[in-house]
């Protein structure tokens, strides 16, 4: 929005000057009448002096072109003062690279620095810098710059060729930012080769430069005097500035100063010793008298006000420094300046420079712990990349910079030369954003490649970081395969974390899937009846007992063309179909009656029953289609799925029937088989049997992962039945008890309950002071006699008019403060 308004101004002040005259071009800030300006602020406390200075006119249609630039191009009033201390920073380069040639250069003032001072009583600001200075002429031309460059010139840069914006330097955009806070700034610089100069403006329609009539106070330099507008006092807290220093100029290469006002308490000198006494007095009251003296000579402490200048940029930027020469302990008492995490320490980091489009610096830290809240935001804005350019701090909003699975990274950026917009708020250049975040990304592999080489390291890495890695398989599809080389699980082959690449290097002969099975914990997978056979043959089973595990291998499908099978699932190929096809035909056969009477009886519960060939030690197990939810995929979508409970895909995928498979070599099968192939046509006479099957279709979804579905109190109905044919009991008879009866409140009970409350909500409803003052002297004197009482005769008695606290409960009432009720008061 901000963007549009700015260029339709641009556009009508296009149109003004396209209506005005042929001279409109000519230069504006030619010299006119000499006038007087007030010296009004004199850093050095001297008294004001009226001095002569030239007045410079703006043209009609450059003041507003300005007006643009200062209230519509700038998100943040706050900016000025970064924009201030990097000019300030830039004179200070100018006189350090000129003193390498002519030593004498800082003769004047070897000191560079940055000040700033707060005048609340004058409601002034100034910024003062040790730099080169400015001459007379320098004044006009730099601080006149977008007037002196002429609208024309200004507007043909902003339409042509190069309408990128990047203006800083050209235009003189970033000085006149102090105009968001400012209503009038008065400029006071010195420069070694011309007297000290006063440049003052208002943003208005002109500007006025005048010799100094204090002489040269700066001794060189720069200092900017700002009268702020009546609405930013906030500029007038010593505090809000040092928190806009460490935002944005922290790692300035030049001290920058913040003076405050300070006291102490200092003690006075001694007055001269006490005269001797008369050596007739006694020895006792010359003691006294020395004491007496002691104490008179004695004086009080004294508070003195004084200034002192505390710096505010400590720390230092180690990222320009040659690698080489960082130990690390530099690097670990950087992270927390960086990550403002005080005590803090890094887990790993990166070093680098980057070359291409854009040449940056950088240091990429990885935490020690992941945030608390790194999966809850997600989806917003995450501040973890700072840009610099130049050690100048433009932005933290790194949305653009690292994708979100990356977002638990903290670094600094510091490019010399970025593509930014006029008001540096932004990186102007999409292309630009990208290939820092390409940069950004593949030296995050770098170090997760060295980070990797070391195991107790990246089992760390991979506790606090390996979801992150699992959402980037499913929002980075450029780096997907890179991403899951990095990813580890555990697995049936040890307690440790294992690689993909590992996995696959263990392989079976003729082995050609890579087999998975998901649920909430490694030990609950270990007991999961989908393992058993595999374990048992000494396959290789990955344990994925994280969230996303199945969805993120659903969508990575294969690793090196080898494609994943979740054991849970109903095809599952191990390998050696081929070879025993003729002994799984004839089990089928064998076990058709059992099959037939399982079907029958769970018929609306289940697709179909087999054969299993992936069972060991359990009876069964329910496997879900190739199209199906297995036990962990239905509770992550029941999780998500609260608020959607009648949607149809969703429930179309939650009622879909799944296949129930049997153990052949399981006793409690093949005694049910001895049960169905005596009479396969009696199932309908079978009620024990239909019980028995039941039973064991519920205690087969719990095994695998699923919920009951008719609830707990049906299948412990079950199995209570199942006990009572057991034991002989009848399973019609019922449990015996006498429970007494509790006794009704009579009428009285009753009525006297209903008055207490309405005493207790009468109570709550009274109003401090509301109390008579005859139940006030009363409440009074019988507190007052168990003070005393209580206190003894070390304790005295309270004297408390109630006339006094009812007068003072009443003015209370009366006010428009918010007063403390008069029974806090007692």
């Amino acid at each position: 929005m901000k963007k549009t308004f700015f260029l339709l101004s641009i556009l009508a002040a296009i149109s003004v000057v396209a209506a005005e005259a042929p001279g409109a071009q000519a230069a504006f800030n030619q010299a006119s009448e000499n006038v007087a300006v007030p010296n009004n602020f004199v850093p050095n406390g001297s008294a004001e002096v009226p001095i002569q200075g030239e007045k410079y006119q703006f043209q009609t249609e450059v003041s507003r072109l300005m007006s643009i630039v200062i209230n519509s191009l700038y998100k943040t009033p706050e900016i000025f003062l970064r924009e201030l201390i990097s000019n300030g920073s830039d004179a200070l380069d100018k006189i350090r690279f000129r003193s390498l040639t002519d030593p004498a250069a800082l003769g004047s003032n070897p000191d560079l620095k940055v000040t700033i001072a707060v005048h609340k009583d004058q409601r002034i600001v100034t910024i003062t810098d040790t730099g080169v200075g400015m001459t007379k002429e320098d004044l006009q031309k730099n601080l006149g710059t977008i007037a002196k460059s002429g609208t024309s010139e200004f507007l043909e840069t902003m339409s042509g060729d190069k309408a990128d914006m990047d203006l800083i330097g050209k235009f003189g955009v970033g000085f006149y930012s102090v105009f968001l806070v400012a209503d009038k700034v008065r400029v006071t610089s010195k420069n070694n080769d011309d007297d000290q100069y006063i440049w003052e403006s208002t943003a208005v329609d002109d500007f006025t430069i005048a010799k100094d009539p204090a002489g040269n106070t700066l001794g060189r330099g720069t200092q900017i005097a700002i009268h702020l507008k009546e609405d930013q006092d906030q500029y007038l807290d010593d505090k809000r500035l040092q928190q806009l220093v460490t935002k944005y100029s922290e790692f300035i290469n030049f001290p920058i100063y913040i003076r405050r006002t300070k006291t102490k308490t200092v003690e006075p000198e001694a007055t001269k010793e006490s005269e001797n006494k008369d050596s007739d007095d006694s020895e006792e009251a010359v003691v006294e008298e020395a004491k007496d003296e002691e104490s008179k000579d004695k004086s009080a402490p004294v508070t003195v006000t004084y200034e002192e200048d505390d710096l505010m940029n400590s720390n230092k930027p180690i990222w320009i420094r040659d690698p080489k020469t960082i130990t690390q302990t530099e690097y670990d008492e950087f992270y927390p300046v960086l990550a403002r995490e005080p005590g803090a320490s890094p887990m790993a980091y990166s070093h680098f420079r980057a070359e291409g489009e854009v040449e940056f610096r950088s240091i990429m830290y990885v935490p020690k712990e992941a945030p608390k809240d790194l999966f809850q935001r997600l989806d917003n804005t995450h501040a973890n990349v700072k840009l610099y350019v130049k050690r100048v701090f433009i932005t933290d909003d790194s949305k653009e910079f690292l994708p979100r699975w990356l977002s638990f990274l903290k670094v600094v950026v510091d490019a010399e030369d970025a593509p930014l917009n006029v008001s540096r708020e932004t990186v102007q250049s999409n292309k630009s954003i990208k290939s820092i975040s390409k940069h950004l990304i593949k030296k995050f592999f770098d170090l997760l490649k060295q980070l990797s080489q070391d195991e107790k390291k990246y089992a760390a890495f991979i506790k606090e970081y390996g979801t992150s890695l699992k959402l980037g398989v499913l929002e980075d599809g450029a780096n997907m395969r890179k991403i899951a080389r990095f990813i580890r699980y555990h697995s049936s082959h040890s307690d440790d974390y294992t690689s993909l690449e590992a996995y696959v290097s263990r392989m079976k002969k003729g082995q050609k899937h890579i087999f998975f099975f998901t649920g909430s914990s490694v030990d609950e997978i270990k007991q999961s009846p989908f393992v058993e056979s595999l374990l048992a043959r000494g396959y290789e089973v990955l344990y994925m007992h994280d969230t996303v595990d199945e969805i993120v291998l659903t969508h990575l499908a294969n690793f090196e063309g080898k494609p994943f099978q979740n054991v849970a699932k109903s095809d599952l190929k191990l390998g050696d179909e081929e070879e025993n096809k003729e002994s799984e035909k004839e089990l089928e056969e064998k076990f058709l009656p059992l099959l037939d009477w399982i079907k029958a009886t769970l018929l609306n519960d289940i697709d179909k029953v087999r054969v299993s060939k992936r069972l060991t030690t359990s009876p069964a197990a329910l496997v879900a289609s190739d199209f199906g939810w297995t036990a962990n995929m239905e509770r992550l979508m029941e999780g998500q799925a609260k608020a959607k409970k009648d949607d149809a895909m969703h429930q179309f995928m939650k009622t879909q029937k799944k296949i129930l498979e049997i153990n052949p070599g399981h006793p409690l099968i093949i005694s049910m088989l001895e049960r169905a192939s005596k009479d396969p046509k009696a199932f309908e006479h079978d009620k024990q049997f239909q019980e028995m099957t039941k039973v064991l279709y519920d205690i087969t979804l719990v095994r695998s992962g699923y919920t009951l579905k008719e609830g707990v109190k049906s299948f412990a109905g079950r199995v209570e039945n199942m006990l009572r044919v057991n034991l002989g009991v009848d399973t019609n008879a019922a449990a015996t008890y006498e429970a007494p009866q509790a006794e009704s409140r009579d009428e009285e009970e009753v009525k006297a309950e209903i008055e207490q409350r309405e005493d207790i909500l009468k109570a709550d409803d009274e109003k401090p002071g509301s109390m008579s003052v005859e139940d006030m002297n009363k409440m009074l004197k019988e507190f007052t006699d168990n003070t005393n009482k209580a206190g003894g005769a070390g304790l005295k008695a309270a004297q408390v008019k109630a006339e006094d606290i009812v007068a003072e409960a009443d003015e209370e009432l009366d006010s428009d403060e918010p007063q403390e009720a008069v029974h806090d008061e007692l």
